[in-house]
């Protein structure tokens, strides 16, 4: 590869993102035009700038970034200002992997400049949309050839992070985990009130005779303890879809002018028709009609611990999250970690006993036998839940899986009588796994190894591996966007076919016993060939 002396890169698309930043410029003279006509009154017209000058502002940024490179460093330029970083204060350029929400199969690819203070900062450009993308691999190539001839980089191969390795960012996790749990204790703050106010509405009794009832109707402030019985007649009713608010209207506003009620209260009721509200301190909590009776929804303190409950428990997933970063030994950034799925289904678990005890005794979780019972057995259930789910999480070292127990036989073709299909597969197309079509090896029954694309029996369609071409190499966990390809509990061996690398991958005892049935095979070939 010849020399590099110079990288720029600079957005794709450029001319159109000058277009919609003219657009996003007229957008803006629209709403200063529109707010100078009306005063401080932002109507449609307005808005439509306002938002047209704010994807404008987005595109500006996009079509004035440029990252350029040379024997000196490194220079960003974005509208928000210019920095320079020198070679040898860099440490490594690695690739930042991030998918779509609603589809995996959509990513985005950008490059982190990893300094030797430990700081991470991601560069606007190259950017990639593609996991095929020419450019952005030349771009990038380009860059750490100038950071290898001019820097000390860290040795190795390029680490592809993304949100399900190690080396994914823990700010937003963590923050995440504190939002819940601050919600969960300011919930929980508010159940002994909202208990309280619950038992208060349950045993409300009519209020004397006198008792300044419109007054109190009209009132938001405090009002009486005790219930009043106003009457009103219906004006009119705006009932609207269930995510809309309805109201019901009252006849020369009285007792007050309208009231928020369902859907389903304001189709029932009907103009003209003679209602009695009850009131509670300062509220209407029920309208009584001819043929329907509306409810004003009160929050009880179970709801409210339910609540509390919720937050904590959804906390614990982001706090999985952490914990398995945290965990063990320190894997490298680009290494894929277990899923936190098992913790997922450990907090489910903890939530269908916990949820329950929580609505029906929400002041009194330790006040009676029932409800000590109730938490303790629960308790252990979540105990056993969540060792459940250390245990299967748990980061396996690649060492551990050469020593596991299985014997292979002696002979390369197998001597097994019934054949052996394990799930496993080749990450590269090659003869033996064309287009990848392999999900399965099976091994035995007199033959050698072979790939197939299904699980048995019979060897359909299965093609032979050339044990005789393939090298062992080291056994590793997935790195970087591996996991999307096999599952995170399994390792994955390098191997060498005749001078090109493959990667076979396979749960960790089940590939340590391909890999011995394929050297068993490859010692077979090997003393098979002087003989014939």
């Amino acid at each position: 590869m010849r020399d590099v002396l110079e990288v720029v890169c600079r957005p794709r698309g450029r001319r159109v993102r000058w277009f919609f930043a003219g657009l996003g410029a007229a957008g803006a003279i629209l709403a200063a035009v529109r707010v100078a006509q009306r005063g401080t009154v932002l109507d449609a017209g307005a808005a439509l700038g306002l938002l047209l000058a704010l994807g404008g502002l987005a595109s500006l940024y996009g079509v004035t970034a440029r990252v350029s490179a040379d024997s000196s460093g490194l220079r960003v330029r974005t509208l928000l200002g210019r920095r320079s970083v020198p070679w040898h204060d860099i440490a490594d350029l690695r690739v930042r992997l991030k998918y779509a929400h609603t589809s995996r199969s959509q990513e985005t690819r950008r490059v982190v400049l990893v300094l030797h203070d430990g700081h991470k900062r991601l560069l606007p450009l190259p950017k990639s949309r593609s996991a095929d993308d020419p450019d952005f691999d030349a771009q990038l190539e380009a860059l750490r050839a100038l950071h290898r001839r001019h820097g000390a980089p860290e040795p190795g191969r390029v680490l592809v992070v993304s949100e399900r390795t190690a080396g994914r960012g823990w700010a937003g996790t963590s923050v995440l985990c504190v939002l819940l749990l601050a919600g969960a204790g300011l919930a929980a703050w508010f159940v002994p009130s909202t208990a309280s106010d619950e038992q208060a509405w349950r045993s409300a009794v009519p209020c004397a005779t006198g008792a300044p009832a419109e007054r109190t109707a009209r009132s938001r402030g405090a009002g009486e303890d005790c219930l009043t019985t106003l009457r009103a007649v219906i004006a009119r009713t705006g009932a609207r879809p269930p995510k809309q608010r309805s109201w019901v209207y009252f006849a020369d506003r009285r007792p007050i002018e309208r009231l928020e009620v369902s859907y389903e209260a304001a189709e029932a009721f009907e103009a003209g028709d003679k209602a009695e509200l009850t009131v509670w301190r300062g509220q209407v909590t029920e309208v009584a009609g001819a043929h329907y009776v509306w409810h004003e929804h009160m929050t009880t303190g179970g709801e409210m611990a339910v609540i509390a409950a919720v937050s904590a428990l959804a906390a614990g997933y982001p706090g999985a999250l952490l914990l398995l970063r945290l965990r063990g030994r320190r894997p490298p950034d680009d290494e894929v970690l277990p899923s936190a799925l098992p913790f997922a289904g450990a907090l489910v678990g903890t939530a269908l006993w916990l949820l329950p005890l929580c609505y029906l005794h929400p002041t009194t979780l330790l006040s009676s036998p029932a409800t000590i019972t109730w938490a303790a057995g629960g308790a252990l259930v979540t105990l056993g839940l969540f060792a459940w789910a250390w245990h299967v999480t748990r980061i396996r070292p690649p060492e551990a899986a050469e020593d596991t127990g299985a014997t292979e036989p002696t002979g390369g073709s197998g001597d097994q009588e019934t054949a052996v299909f394990l799930a496993a597969r080749f990450l590269e197309h090659t003869d033996y796994n064309p287009r990848r079509f392999g999900t399965h090896i099976v091994l035995g029954a007199g033959e050698p190894p072979a790939v197939t694309p299904h699980p048995g029996p019979g060897r359909f369609a299965a093609k032979r591996i050339p044990a005789e071409r393939l090298t062992a190499g080291t056994v590793r966990r997935p790195r970087g966007d591996e996991g999307d390809t096999v599952p995170t509990s399994w390792h994955i061996a390098e191997l060498d076919d005749a001078g090109r690398p493959v990667r076979l991958a396979a749960a960790p005892a089940d590939l340590a016993r391909i890999l011995r049935a394929l050297h068993s095979a490859k010692a077979t070939v090997t003393t098979a060939a002087p003989e014939s």
